[in-house]
């Protein structure tokens, strides 16, 4: 194990640990996630509404007719909406609970749903990316494993860098994708919030528990970002010292 630690190589281990940081805190919030939802889960809505009947009520509310709303297989918090379907799908967790937390995330998909039908720039650049990044993606470790191959086989050459970056720049897609993402979902939840409140769904009180649910499921997005980043700048950084080290 010392040898990690030698003049030699202290560089590359120091690389290796560069995204401890950003795993912790994706963990940390993930957990402070579900804990906050568990939390405002044991709180039961003063008016009885379930996350379907808000949800329903919010899309009548915004005159939006062309949006369905629909329970999913599963208590995990799958919750989403799909644009080019127009589908709204709810966790059982919420689709049919009084609960606190089920009106936020309900009330938080529905504003996407508001979000496609105004036109919202940032959704439509996220659904592009979305498809995008997800074909990038796949490509990003292929391509870096064999520009690594090819680069320390001393056959690559540029043909080896080439595949290296060309791993990097796909990666950066998908970071970019991560970074429209999360003002869109902020104002999913704003838009959300609001509309609890125009629709008398919760009580100034409760609201304000809803907003902690949706703020701790904003966090995670951030840390997506954190991690996102801290990638990109180890590779970076591990090309530029391989190729210092192969002078």
């Amino acid at each position: 194990m010392w040898i990690l630690f030698s003049p030699e190589y202290i560089e590359y281990t120091l690389l290796g640990l560069i995204l401890l940081p950003g795993i912790i805190f994706a963990s940390v919030m993930s957990l402070k996630v579900n804990l906050t939802f568990a939390k405002y889960y044991q709180v039961k809505s003063a008016k009885g509404y379930t996350g379907a009947e808000v949800a329903n009520k919010i899309l009548e509310k915004n005159n939006i007719l062309d949006a369905v709303v629909r329970q999913g297989d599963s208590d995990d918090l799958i919750d989403n909406y799909d644009p080019q379907s127009g589908v709204v799908t709810l966790s059982k967790r919420v689709y049919g609970e009084d609960s606190v937390a089920s009106l936020a995330v309900a009330a938080h998909e529905i504003g996407h749903v508001i979000q496609h039908s105004e036109g919202y720039a940032p959704l439509k650049v996220r659904t592009v990316l979305a498809k995008t990044s997800s074909i990038m993606n796949a490509f990003v470790w292929p391509l870096i494993l064999i520009g690594i191959i090819l680069d320390f086989a001393y056959i690559g050459g540029v043909i080896g860098k080439a595949f290296l970056w060309a791993g990097v720049a796909f990666f950066g897609v998908t970071l970019l994708f991560s970074l429209v993402t999360l003002p869109v979902e902020l104002n999913a939840s704003k838009r959300g919030l609001k509309m609890l409140v125009e629709t008398g769904s919760l009580d100034e009180l409760e609201v304000k528990g809803a907003k902690k649910v949706l703020s701790a499921a904003a966090m995670t997005y951030v840390a997506a970002i954190v991690v996102s980043i801290l990638q990109l700048l180890r590779f970076v950084l591990f090309f530029i010292l391989n190729s210092r080290d192969r002078k």
